[in-house]
């Protein structure tokens, strides 16, 4: 246990290198972390075979407020979008691949922590 709280920075950081581990062991390969622009930001870039991956991390430690990837509105997906748009701007050759949105819905609860991969959450459009 740790002897001071962390905040909620540290936690989403937690969250979100569990996410990009968990990824990695499935195959996909990490492109960019936490990338910003005036639209947002995206978690992780992850390239999947020849595929883009923008992957939103949502973690929950209490399930009173619904699950994580319950979190992700509608509003959050546009500007998700918006963002990933932006990405591509920036990085032309990667435009041309297939791309597609995932979230990384991570709780806990006793001390068990449970990932869920949801591919394809949302589609863009």
């Amino acid at each position: 246990m740790a002897l001071f709280p962390r905040s909620s920075k540290q936690v989403g950081n937690d969250a979100e290198s569990l996410a990009c581990d968990y990824l990695q062991r499935q195959g996909m390969s990490l492109l960019t972390r936490n990338f910003h622009c005036k639209c947002g930001e995206l978690d992780l870039v992850m390239q999947d075979k020849n595929s883009i991956v923008f992957v939103e991390v949502r973690y929950r430690s209490n399930p009173h407020y619904g699950s994580p990837a319950d979190s992700v509105t509608s509003a959050k997906q546009d500007k998700l979008i918006k963002t990933a748009l932006y990405y591509l701007q920036q990085h032309p050759g990667l435009a041309r691949r297939a791309s597609r949105f995932d979230v990384i819905a991570i709780s806990s609860r006793n001390a068990e922590t449970k990932i869920e991969w949801i591919k394809n959450a949302f589609l863009a459009g």
